[in-house]
């Protein structure tokens, strides 16, 4: 998911009323052996909101936070009054791709799928183990990090931790192989033709997974939206907090007033 919003809540927290959740499957939360797909985010945080937060709320989200964040706000307008985005995940749909299915034939059913799946966690299960190695996540966390002056114990120890809970290696292959290779059922522009909120993107332009491409192409479809470019990598929020937290805080001042706005960090 992502590191914590550590430098982000005092600042936000002196104005606005902040409530940080971890998704379920990611971070504290329970590791639990379910079918993962968008829609379980996007109803965890859609209860959160009705239950806990109970007002107008402000959605801010990093990676799959933000993609998180925007399918929330599609299907709950009423309670979102804005949402902004940190380098989020999600795509955008290739409107040449196949649509319709056939039918699997019995080869493909007993015999190709189950090789499929053996081979997939043997391979997931050695990539799960490789990349919750300390040093494996420190040097990943360099790589997309301009400024790795923030890559220290705390931030390297809130990733190794959870990644030692006994279900965490099930929830990774679940992850791998019912969502994160298959996003074509949850795409951007599906998401953003049902937005309906003003939208910042805070955008780190110097992401080696997610660039600033991104960002363009997203104003481009759903003009309501504000981008700030920041000279970070890909959690802009960790790495450069002082020009996120200004920029976020000069966004937010810009918005209709609510009764009491409530900032929620995803």
């Amino acid at each position: 998911m992502g590191p914590s919003p550590r430098y982000n809540i005092p600042e936000l927290a002196k104005k606005y009323k902040v409530y940080a959740i971890d998704l379920l499957g990611f971070g504290w939360s329970e590791k639990a052996i379910i079918e993962y797909d968008a829609l379980v985010w996007r109803d965890q945080v859609v209860d959160f909101l009705k239950e806990i937060v109970k007002e107008p709320a402000i959605l801010v989200g990093n990676s799959l936070g933000g993609f998180t964040a925007l399918v929330t706000a599609a299907g709950l307008p009423e309670q979102v009054a804005g949402v902004a985005l940190l380098n989020s995940a999600g795509q955008f749909g290739n409107p040449n791709a196949e649509t319709n299915e056939s039918e699997e034939s019995v080869a493909q059913k007993f015999i190709l799928k189950p090789l499929k799946t053996i081979f997939q966690r043997v391979v997931l299960g050695f990539l799960f183990w490789q990349a919750k190695q300390p040093a494996r996540i420190e040097s990943v966390l360099k790589s997309v990090y301009v400024n790795s002056s923030n890559v220290d114990d705390y931030l390297v120890e809130s990733i190794t931790r959870p990644a030692e809970d006994p279900n965490a290696g099930e929830v990774y292959y679940r992850l791998m192989t019912r969502f994160m290779l298959n996003q074509s059922k949850y795409t951007l522009d599906s998401v953003l033709s049902k937005l309906t909120c003003p939208l910042l993107l805070l955008w780190g332009d110097l992401d080696p997974w997610v660039g600033p491409a991104k960002a363009i192409r997203i104003k481009e479809f759903y003009p309501n939206t504000t981008i700030v470019n920041l000279q970070a990598g890909h959690c802009p929020h960790d790495e450069v907090p002082e020009l996120a937290n200004k920029a976020l805080l000069d966004w937010l001042s810009t918005l209709p007033s609510a009764s009491t706005p409530q900032t929620q960090t995803v």
